[in-house]
């Protein structure tokens, strides 16, 4: 993974239409949420898909009702979503062969989230690329 594509995901949607982009930034801006802090305490493997990533141990309160929220906001302007339970993770390897073993111990990482942003997923000959297309902030504390 290249540093510039690091992220967590909080809803993926999916292919959305041109003419939807306003009503689904629309959405967006009304999220309500506070800063929070994302602690990234340990890396694994995912066998099935070949991904190694990082995780939280737990997610925060603040995490998942930024989540929630914003779920909550995409059904009312009637977006539909991926349904299936939450965890956040940021892949850092992708390809990877790896046995059943533990990974080696990684160093916390704890990242403060003040804003998400809507992105168009992009591929090219060097894998993903990601193009930013609005950014939404927390509320001031």
């Amino acid at each position: 993974m290249r540093p510039d594509t690091l992220h967590v995901t909080l809803v993926f949607l999916g292919e959305v239409a041109e003419n939807r982009l306003e009503a689904l930034q629309l959405a967006a801006r009304e999220v309500d949420f506070q800063r929070f802090d994302l602690e990234l305490v340990e890396a694994r493997y995912w066998g099935h898909n070949h991904i190694v990533y990082a995780a939280p141990e737990m997610v925060s309160f603040q995490h998942k009702s930024l989540v929630n929220e914003l779920e909550s906001k995409l059904h009312t302007h009637r977006f539909q979503f991926e349904q299936r339970p939450y965890k956040p993770h940021v892949t850092l390897l992708r390809n990877a062969q790896w046995s059943d073993a533990p990974l080696p111990r990684q160093s916390k990482v704890c990242w403060q989230v003040s804003d998400f942003v809507l992105v168009h997923s992009l591929s090219d000959d060097q894998g993903a690329c990601y193009e930013v297309l609005a950014r939404f902030s927390a509320k001031a504390d």
